[in-house]
């Protein structure tokens, strides 16, 4: 899937925001979703939660690019 940031599989880290409460820690990416109007999306899970999420790669960032 051309045009995805990150891929299945891969350990990312959400972006904080007063907006939106999500666990602290890393997620695992489930699925790329299809490409919309405000580009790529992604399915999330957190060991933490029992739900998935869906977030947009403008709001995700690599969990290895993250500092220790």
């Amino acid at each position: 899937m051309s045009g995805y940031r990150f891929k299945a599989g891969q350990q990312v880290e959400i972006l904080r925001s007063t907006l939106r409460t999500a666990a602290p820690g890393h997620y695992e990416i489930v699925a790329c979703l299809p490409v919309e109007g405000d580009g790529p999306k992604y399915r999330l899970k957190s060991r933490d939660e029992k739900h998935e999420r869906v977030v947009a790669e403008r709001d995700l960032l690599d969990a290895l690019e993250m500092p220790a």
